[in-house]
């Protein structure tokens, strides 16, 4: 029987002021609880302006997919020529909503921004704040230190891997494509379980020109899932813009008697399993629909989707 775990990322204010109450919302009334990774610090979404000229694709891939109509007007300049909005310190009460809600929380970022492009040239001292404020945020917010954590951008490099590991974290969940496994990078491994996102994001498939509307967006999404499988959504798109949209794909998923499982539950489930996951060396891939690079620990055809 197919399983979907749902992988939900906080990305913005906007998102998750206003996608995170229709999300818990429509998981409510469907009985599916689901896993959220927040960011706590500003959102500075406007600077993702430079990946026009840093990033190839960024622009087609932002036209394709109708990128304004997606994640609204004052996303887009947040950092720029608006204040960067804390979004820790303005959306606690929505943030603790999920855990009250029944669901599965998580670190996702500081500023989110600022990872997703410069974590690479970072050094370990200012990796080691950035992912020090998120996760004080996250205990405030919540009461107990984060036991999950997922890459903004699925960005991570071998200092982001050994910080994860000096926290003891259960799982996280950085990378794309495969099953479960313990990840390397430069020859130091974790012993932190990594669970990849499997299916493609409904913001990239919206900028693919073989799903040019719903319908094939619905079809392509009933057909995906073929065994466990994990599935990114974000509260700026699946939690406004595409709400109906992804309501049509979460009912086609329950039609089809596909489960819902949480990020936690496939991690103690794989920890627990004879014999252990495998170690893969981390790398870089490029996903159709996706500006940039992800990282990966499996060949990049299969990260593909």
């Amino acid at each position: 029987m197919p399983r979907v775990a749902l992988k939900v990322d906080c990305d913005t204010y906007v998102g998750t002021r206003e996608g995170i109450p229709r999300l818990l919302d429509l998981f409510a009334r469907k009985g599916i609880r689901a896993t959220f990774f927040f960011t706590f610090g500003p959102d500075r979404s406007g600077r993702a302006v430079k990946r026009f000229f840093t990033q190839p694709g960024y622009l087609a891939k932002m036209v394709r997919s109708r990128a304004g109509s997606l994640y609204g007007f004052p996303t887009a300049l947040y950092g720029t020529l608006l204040p960067a909005p804390v979004i820790g310190e303005r959306c606690a009460h929505e943030m603790a909503a999920v855990a009250a809600g029944g669901h599965e929380t998580g670190v996702h970022a500081w500023d989110h921004i600022g990872w997703h492009d410069s974590l690479p040239r970072w050094t370990l001292e200012r990796v080691r704040g950035e992912s020090s404020r998120a996760h004080a945020a996250y205990e405030r917010i919540f009461g107990q230190a984060a036991r999950a954590a997922a890459a903004a951008g699925w960005t991570v490099t071998q200092a982001s891997l050994a910080l994860e590991e000096e926290r003891g974290l259960l799982y996280t969940s950085n990378t794309r494509g495969g099953e479960p496994f313990f990840p390397e990078i430069a020859g130091r491994g974790s012993a932190v379980l990594e669970i990849p996102t499997t299916l493609p994001t409904l913001d990239e498939t919206l900028a693919w020109e073989s799903l040019r509307d719903d319908e094939a967006q619905r079809a392509f999404f009933r057909a995906a899932p073929r065994g466990t499988e994990v599935h990114t959504i974000h509260t700026e798109v699946e939690g406004r813009s595409k709400l109906p949209l992804f309501t049509q794909i979460l009912d086609d998923w329950l039609g089809a008697g596909v489960q819902f499982v949480t990020l936690p539950e496939l991690a103690r489930e794989t920890l627990a399993r004879s014999p252990r996951a495998p170690v893969r060396r981390v790398s870089r891939a490029a996903l159709p629909g996706r500006a940039g690079w992800v990282a990966t620990g499996w060949p990049q055809d299969a990260a593909a989707g």
